[in-house]
């Protein structure tokens, strides 16, 4: 085979992937189909499978973004390759019961995002003894995994923390009152986002009321309405949320309270930017998704190929169990309504159009986003 070169280039805004690997062979037959994506498959997997289980629906990035460029970038590097699709839709026992079909399926290779790290052991055990590698995307594993790709979280919590603090201005002091909505407790990320914000957080502010929202709007919501009531609405400054739908929560019981503070989030979801816009949320995180999918895949193909994917996962990640494991953790950006259009417009993660609808409109010429 012919070598062709991969490098990876992580900037603040856009994030571009290219690292060090054969290129992909193509003997052997497919199942059935050229296309990467074999979801949900009833037959056997061929020994070109591989398995992708993201966590839930709930965040829009799963399904609009990860699940698409995943099969998008195997079927590049392994056109007879078979990708079989699921999603936990937040129950981790469903998810257990996936990983028990792909093990049926036979698929060599798990793209696994945990909904329940911890609880998911057992299942990956399965996996390892049944012979499939497995990957953990997004969100660490415990267990036997092969690699870890993701994002610096304790960043991004940090970049979360920092974003508050600098809406907030003069009045970021520390007998100010804050509010902190983090992620469910489940999710390892969550605990990393946490600490991090708490690194920028502690001692300039006073966290007064913090809770998990297990990312849901529903649940961030009356754990705010309940900050409000045990707080005073005068008394709030500033709330930290974990992510852009806990946020959408968030705005909703604040504008019912007529409170107008700075609100953060994550995942520079469209309805998060949209708020950015208008004014009920500051800032949000943009984690590019396209190196955090093109990594994993590239990893995927080569274990199902058997090659050295440590070209590719250049560190490494410590699990909550003391396991160590080669990674790939990528950076990420802060955004707020002055750099909507030199970040995630300019990336092409949404369209002007997708954007600025006629409800956003006055907003975005107001922001120089036309």
């Amino acid at each position: 085979m012919n070598a062709m070169t991969r490098r990876f280039a992580v900037g603040t805004v856009a994030v571009s992937i290219a690292l060090t690997m054969a290129a992909c062979g193509k003997a052997g037959d497919s199942k059935g189909s050229s296309s990467a994506s074999a979801s949900s498959s009833s037959s056997g997997a061929s020994a070109k499978s591989i398995g992708l289980l993201l966590p839930e629906n709930a965040t829009t990035r799963y399904e609009k973004f990860d699940k698409p460029l995943i099969e998008a970038k195997i079927k590049e590097l392994c056109p007879d390759c078979t990708v079989s699709y699921d999603n936990a839709a937040a129950d981790p026992a469903k998810q257990a019961q996936q990983v028990n079909t792909m093990i049926t399926k036979g698929v060599k290779v798990l793209i696994l995002d945990p909904q329940d790290s911890v609880g998911i052991k057992s299942s990956v055990e399965a996996a390892v003894a049944a012979g499939i590698k497995v990957v953990a995307y997004d969100r660490l594993a415990e267990g036997p995994i092969s690699a870890y790709v993701s994002y610096d979280n304790e960043k991004v919590g940090e970049l979360q923390g920092q974003a508050l603090l600098d809406a907030m201005g003069p009045a970021a002091t520390p007998k100010s009152k804050i509010v902190m909505i983090d992620g469910d407790p489940a999710d390892p990320n969550a605990a990393q986002f946490k600490a991090g914000a708490h690194k920028i957080l502690d001692g300039k502010v006073d966290i007064a009321y913090e809770q998990s929202g297990l990312w849901k709007d529903t649940v961030a919501n009356q754990k705010v309405t309940a900050a409000i009531t045990q707080l005073g609405k005068a008394n709030i400054k500033g709330v930290y949320s974990a992510n852009d739908g806990m946020a959408g929560g968030i705005a909703t019981a604040l504008k019912g309270a007529g409170i107008k503070v700075p609100l953060t989030g994550q995942d520079a979801e469209l309805a998060g930017l949209q708020r950015i816009l208008v004014g009920t949320q500051t800032s949000t995180i943009y984690k590019a998704y396209k190196p955090e999918a093109d990594a994993t895949a590239e990893i995927a193909v080569d274990l199902l190929q058997g090659k050295d994917f440590k070209s590719v996962a250049t560190t490494t990640a410590t699990s909550l169990s003391g396991q160590t494991v080669p990674a790939l953790l990528i950076g990420a950006t802060s955004v707020t309504k002055a750099n909507i259009k030199s970040t995630v417009i300019a990336d092409g993660l949404y369209t002007t159009s997708q954007l600025c609808t006629a409800e956003f409109a006055s907003a975005c010429k107001a922001a120089g986003i036309s």
